[in-house]
């Protein structure tokens, strides 16, 4: 069976569209979304006023406006901590390059609230903006004097906007807090004391700061080595947190006093002890060029996969190692060192030809003769693989879609669907799904292409100890291309698309148009299915979370200023809207979430840890699938820790479910999860409301667990609940 190419590919190759045949998806609902809905107050000279206005101007002449989510993040008690995201570009004047070093200010926070009506409400943290930074960043300037004038230096002149938690990476933490890792300084260099203007400077932050959600408090944590701006976070197996990238100096990154890491974003990583609040670098093997905010995914065997996807936005291509971003490679724990797989998408095997660590090598010159030959034969024989048929042009669609398919993929959500276990009941396969974005075009790697992709692709990693097989495969195409498309793991096990545009909204701000209409992938036929339109248009830091009904919270929408000028809006032409930030959310109601039928979960554990085998007391045991959901913790397309873990089925007899946890962390880290429980129908699978679950880490010292008192006994059945993790202390 032969593959089409998609519109994207025919149309940058050239060739005429005018013969695709466009295929009808018919489903008995697409799903809706709520009328849009926003915080009805403004914070203004200190006060608190109420209007539906975006902004208000105060005392000063500036603007003061209402925080949009340009990141999400779901608490252990349903409510949702969100932050602004390019807080003050309301108030550029002339440039946001010349201005915002100076007018930009540290992003608002907020608590929303959603009632059994849906009726919100919303709760301001303390401090309001995380509190990074009290006392001013020390900003790794390149001269002692930043200004123009030779009078101060004008990176250290404001303390406003060196603590922003825009640009952070945001996670959940084993108790249910959230933790901010790195953020923005901004500042000018060179500037004009006194005045708005300079040359903008964006600084990566060395700041941690968690959320501790029992009392909407930000505290700081330790401190990071190195300052990251769109660094990337995970989960380890054994409940530490790994981070890579990020970039400590963007728009000038030259440090005269460390020159091997000028130049690129930061290759060094480091590692976070949940319990002693504490971070320490990994040594030199497990440094590795990457772009900012690399997706990365937790393999079952625990070992890191990075998916050769990230932001490209070095505006003028900084990173003299970028090409080696089109590899996707994996990094062990336990040897704290990096392995190459391959040129991500095409067949190519780097780790089959001796190749394993040629990231870390960065020199190819210093490769044998023999690894070079090796390489260069197996690039030649994969190019002949390319020349099979195809119309005229002596191409084989399928292999030529896959070629323009490989290698990094930019402003892309990857998203690893749900793991399941084998016949043996044991979890080693993982399938990542990466779709739209903006391809590389094998050379074009930072900043890549201007338009974006409609293509789909999943890459397979089977894990066997520390062995890892790696192949990819074309699914069926988007049905338009699609740049910031934000993915969401649903309660069914399918992945849902929102929003995002039709262009590069970094290459050429305000100058994309809207995408509104939602896709919808199903694993098992491997296709995309148009759903429901969004109300609001959102496009660059749009954000969407699981809800624990299962329904979708959509937000976000702040884009740079036009042209990186000020905020012209030229929606009026059919381009995006650019006058300001969107505070205002939706919510989707998929069509499972509409139906009357869904499966009523009665009573499930509130704790769990690995190997348990446990029971879910059900209206019914009328029940074909589980899935266990992580709460999602969102920022710029990334949540390392997104997944859904299908339990196995043990028995079901009356109205109790026997389920089977997995045997390891690696599978399922210690964190806040969402049980649901689905039957199939003619229309797909129908899940139920979820029940929360805490799964406990119980070698992690400072969380204490007790097991004398199970979540229930059915006096009906013979066996007992084994092992039930029943009580939790906050770290």
């Amino acid at each position: 069976m032969r593959t089409k190419l998609s519109i994207a590919t025919r149309l940058a190759l050239g060739l005429p569209i005018a013969s695709l045949a466009v295929m009808a998806h018919a489903e008995p609902s697409k799903g809706t979304f709520s009328e849009p809905f926003a915080e009805p107050t403004i914070i203004v000279d200190g006060e608190t006023v109420t209007t539906s206005d975006k902004c208000v101007i105060n005392a000063a002449g500036d603007r003061e406006c209402k925080p949009a989510a340009g990141t999400l993040a779901l608490l252990e008690d349903g409510r949702i901590l969100y932050h602004n995201a390019l807080e003050g570009t309301e108030n550029v004047e002339l440039s946001i390059v010349a201005n915002f070093g100076e007018v930009s200010i540290n992003d608002q926070t907020r608590v929303l609230s959603l009632d059994e009506n849906d009726l919100p409400s919303w709760v301001m943290p303390t401090p309001l903006r995380g509190g990074a930074n009290p006392d001013g960043n020390d900003s790794e300037t390149l001269l002692n004097d930043t200004s123009l004038d030779g009078s101060i230096d004008t990176a250290d002149n404001t303390t406003k906007n060196d603590g922003a938690l825009f640009c952070a990476d945001v996670i959940g933490l084993a108790n249910g807090n959230i933790m901010a890792v790195g953020g923005t300084d901004y500042y000018s260099e060179p500037g004009v004391d006194g005045l708005p203007l300079g040359v903008a400077e964006l600084e990566g932050l060395k700041n941690a700061r968690i959320f501790e959600a029992d009392t909407d408090t930000w505290t700081q944590s330790g401190d990071m080595t190195f300052g990251r701006w769109y660094p990337s976070t995970i989960t380890l197996a054994d409940s530490r947190i790994f981070v890579a990238s990020g970039v400590t100096k963007l728009l000038k990154p030259v440090y005269p006093e460390d020159p091997i890491n000028s130049g690129r974003n930061v290759v060094q990583t480091e590692i976070y002890d949940q319990c002693a609040g504490v971070w320490a670098q990994n040594p030199a093997s497990a440094d590795r060029t990457l772009p900012l905010y690399p997706r990365m995914h937790l393999l079952p065997n625990g070992h890191v996969l990075y998916n050769a996807g990230g932001q490209a936005f070095n505006p003028f291509g900084q990173g003299y190692d970028q090409a080696l971003w089109n590899i996707a490679g994996t990094y062990n724990p336990d040897t704290q060192s990096w392995s190459d797989i391959g040129y991500a998408g095409l067949p190519l095997r780097l780790d089959e030809i001796g190749l394993a660590e040629l990231t870390s090598t960065l020199n190819i010159t210093n490769l044998s003769a023999d690894q070079i030959s090796s390489l260069l034969g197996d690039v030649i024989n994969s190019s002949d693989d390319l020349l099979t048929s195809f119309d005229g042009f002596n191409v084989d669609a399928d292999q030529l879609e896959m070629a323009v398919a490989g290698g990094m993929r930019g402003s892309t959500s990857s998203t690893m669907l749900p793991l399941k276990p084998n016949a043996n009941g044991e979890y080693t396969d993982v399938e990542i799904l990466t779709a739209g974005g903006v391809p590389s075009y094998a050379v074009l790697t930072n900043p890549g292409g201007y338009l974006p992709t409609d293509q789909s692709r999943i890459d397979t990693v089977s894990t066997n100890g520390d062995q890892i097989d790696y192949e990819s495969r074309l699914t069926g195409s988007l049905h338009q291309p699609r740049w910031f498309g934000t993915n969401v793991v649903m309660a069914d096990g399918t992945v849902m698309v929102f929003n995002g545009g039709n262009r590069d909204g970094v290459v050429g701000p305000g100058l994309d148009s809207p995408v509104y209409v939602t896709e919808r992938f199903d694993p098992e036929t491997s296709q995309w299915t148009q759903m429901a339109s969004t109300i609001r248009p959102r496009t660059y830091h749009n954000t969407a979370i699981l809800l624990p009904d299962g329904r979708v919270l959509v937000g976000g929408h702040a884009p740079i200023n036009t042209a990186y000028l000020s905020s012209i809006n030229l929606e009026d032409f059919g381009f995006s809207p650019n006058d300001g930030r969107d505070p205002s959310f939706e919510i989707y109601t998929p069509p499972y979430a509409e139906r009357d039928d869904r499966p009523v979960i009665e009573k499930a554990p509130s704790a769990l840890t690995v190997g348990d085998q446990f029971r879910v007391k059900m209206d019914s045991v009328d029940v074909d699938k589980v899935l266990l959901v992580r709460r999602t913790v969102m920022t710029h397309l990334v949540d390392g820790d997104q997944r859904a873990i299908e339990l196995p089925i043990q028995s079901a007899s009356g109205n109790m479910l026997t389920l089977q946890m997995p045997d390891k962390h690696s599978v399922v880290p210690a964190g806040k999860y969402m049980l649901f429980v689905s039957k199939k129908t003619a229309d797909g699978y129908v899940p139920s409301v979820s029940a929360p679950i805490t799964v406990v880490n119980t070698e992690l010292q400072c969380m204490a667990t007790a097991l004398d008192d199970p979540m229930l006994t059915d006096t009906t059945d013979d066996g007992l609940i084994e092992g039930t993790v029943d009580g939790l202390l906050g770290l």
